[in-house]
């Protein structure tokens, strides 16, 4: 047998280097021409699984962020909410007030949150006053709000599977705490459920379209 060259050589290395680890420009393993992998790939943990897509049927790209306020009647339940949604969920949280038992009226905190959804600032909202209704109504002045007061796990389902309300409404002396932490939840979790539901939500933005 004869002895390879050394160009022969170099090109047989080559070729075996490529199978085992791709051509040059894509990834170790990789198929030819991928991206190449980054440096912090080698080594990485394993990625945490995607969360699911914040509950706007729209398709907006608003991020995992909720608003939250209240007036002095709902603020010591607010504070429960606040932490739970920040330590328990992966949603970051925006306090819009109020900041102390102090009284205040409760339309301007519920404003506030409304107009923090309805600008895309943030993806959902809650709201908390004594009996949930006030500020509901408050709420739902904004443009773009569909606000709903809720009292139970079945509420909160609903208002978020067939009414797409972007925004809870709680009343802190109808609704005790551990329930209320569960509803929130829920409503964070909950997907809009679309199909007959989209054409009767459309509907309902329509009343408020017409009544400019």
């Amino acid at each position: 047998m004869r002895d390879a060259s050394e160009s022969e050589v170099r090109r047989l290395v080559r070729e075996a280097v490529d199978r085992a680890l791709g051509p040059p420009g894509g990834p170790p393993g990789g198929p030819p021409g991928g991206p190449p992998a980054g440096p912090a790939d080698a080594g990485a943990a394993p990625a945490r699984p995607a969360a699911a897509a914040a509950p706007r049927s729209a398709g907006s790209a608003a991020p995992r962020r909720v608003a939250i306020g209240s007036d002095h009647g709902g603020f010591a339940l607010k504070e429960v909410l606040r932490r739970a949604i920040a330590d328990e969920t992966d949603w970051e949280v925006q306090d819009c007030g109020t900041h102390s038992g102090e009284a205040v009226d409760y339309p301007d905190f519920a404003a506030a949150v409304a107009r923090e959804v309805a600008s895309g600032r943030c993806a959902l909202g809650v709201v908390v006053d004594a009996a949930g209704i006030g500020s509901a109504m408050a709420a739902n002045k904004v443009s773009g709000v569909r606000c709903a007061t809720c009292h139970d796990d079945a509420t909160v389902r609903n208002s978020r599977e067939h009414n797409d309300a972007n925004i809870l409404s709680i009343g802190a002396n109808v609704v005790h705490r551990g329930a209320a932490t569960r509803m929130v939840k829920l409503f964070l979790g909950t997907p809009f459920a679309g199909g007959r539901h989209e054409r009767r939500v459309q509907k309902i933005m329509a009343l408020e379209q017409r009544a400019r």
